[in-house]
């Protein structure tokens, strides 16, 4: 069969890696892909966002299924365009995608469903936002309602983070149409957690637990990051704490969407705060999240092409998952995440030769025969391992051979789960 993934990042270079494993696979497009991913997949240069001109290629190139990527195909229709077209694509329709389009839509559907979540007002004027801000105090949460690649949600410990967060957000406009409305919530503590099912209306497989590191810096520092690391399993989620998701949320969830009328196929992502008064929503994604999906994938065995079909197809899977742990260190340029710049040439990558380990490509690209670093996160080192301290070690054994200009990364992903183990 002929499969089209759709996106440029890491994700979608693992998923080409896992998916090309399968027998079912003859050919795969990406669009547009980077520089790993061209090296297993042909390369389709349509944006990710040209929905019409993708659901043309895939009519005149016979693909049998696409996969996507990215939130803002989904958000903008991608699988409504294919659908109509008698294209078979894996994703949430368009309004199902709004659960990540608009965080206002999310946080009044928790609030109708009793889904847990932080406690949350909006606004549309940051006169009154600000003085909300005053009245409420800190820490708090402030986030833009739509989509903003990972810079929407800013951690406000201080009155005048928030009052810029209001300034940048509303004011300046710096996000768009994004930062038209925000969802100022409660600041939540406790361990985070990245919850991902397969969802097909009301049937869900959960895929192996994980845990992103969203701050830019060690020790949970510094802006909101797409994810500067992620590793699985996720030893936070134990069984009684992983029935507490799936009762209080994914099922009421799966419950509300049938009640409004909505049908969703696809990835779902919870990202969760385990509290002491248990799990609550921080958000919830329509995709695979990133870089989550790199050890997951690197966890789940066999055919995943197969899994995946037969759940599109309403058929029973059963998922067979590594036992061992996976994890995954993000390599990201200068100024990532509000002001990323090219990184220039990428070195050492031909002289990887710890074994366990794969580097899925980001922001990457092909200059006069060489990888360049175009910014933003860059490359994502993963590795597996008998334990996440030895998948850890791995990963960052190879890190040290690998160098392009402005490169920056933590250097604590998966320690606290080491410390927990």
């Amino acid at each position: 069969m002929k499969l089209l993934i759709v996106g440029n990042g890491g994700r979608e270079h693992a998923l080409v890696w896992k998916l090309k494993q399968s027998p079912l696979v003859k050919q795969i497009y990406i669009a547009r892909g980077n520089a790993g991913s061209w090296q297993i997949a042909k390369r389709v240069d349509i944006d990710p966002l040209d929905i019409k001109g993708l659901a043309e290629f895939a009519i005149r190139e016979g693909i049998d299924f696409t996969v996507v990527g990215p939130e803002a195909p989904l958000v903008e229709g991608i699988v409504d365009e294919f659908e109509s077209r008698g294209l078979k694509i894996l994703g949430p329709n368009k309004r199902a995608s709004m659960l990540e389009g608009s965080k206002v839509f999310a946080k009044d559907f928790m609030q109708r469903y009793q889904i847990p979540t932080a406690e949350y007002q909006v606004f549309d004027d940051a006169v009154k936002a600000k003085r909300f801000v005053m009245d409420f105090g800190t820490p708090l949460v402030i986030k833009a309602d739509g989509l903003a690649g990972g810079k929407g949600a800013v951690v406000c410990y201080d009155q005048k983070t928030a009052m810029e967060a209001i300034d940048r957000i509303m004011v300046r406009g710096e996000l768009g149409s994004s930062g038209r409305r925000v969802v100022i919530e409660q600041f939540l503590e406790g361990e985070e957690a990245s919850y991902i099912v397969l969802l097909n209306g009301d049937r869900y497989i959960p895929l192996p637990t994980s845990q992103d590191h969203k701050r830019l810096l060690d020790g949970d520092m510094g802006p909101n990051t797409g994810g500067m690391g992620a590793y699985s399993p996720n030893p936070f989620v134990g069984k009684e704490t992983e029935k507490a998701i799936k009762y209080q949320i994914i099922e009421r969830l799966i419950k509300g969407l049938k009640e409004e009328g909505i049908y969703y196929r696809g990835f779902l992502y919870a990202g969760l705060m385990l509290t002491k008064d248990g799990p609550k929503v921080l958000e919830f994604n329509v995709r695979l999240g990133d870089p989550e999906a790199q050890p997951i994938l690197m966890r789940i065995k066999g055919d995943f092409m197969k899994n995946l079909l037969d759940f599109y197809e309403g058929k029973a899977i059963n998922l067979d998952i590594d036992r061992r742990y996976a994890l995954c260190v993000v390599l990201a340029s200068r100024g990532y995440p509000e002001k990323p710049q090219a990184g220039g040439v990428i070195y050492g990558l031909d002289a990887i030769k710890e074994e366990d380990v794969i580097v899925f490509h980001a922001g990457t690209d092909i200059k006069d025969g060489k990888v360049i670093a175009k910014g933003g996160r860059v490359l994502n080192v993963c590795a597996w391992g008998e334990s996440i301290k030895d998948a850890r070690d791995k990963a960052y054994r190879v890190i040290e051979s690998i160098k392009f200009e402005g490169m920056q990364y933590r250097r604590d992903i998966g320690a606290k789960a080491i410390d927990l183990l």
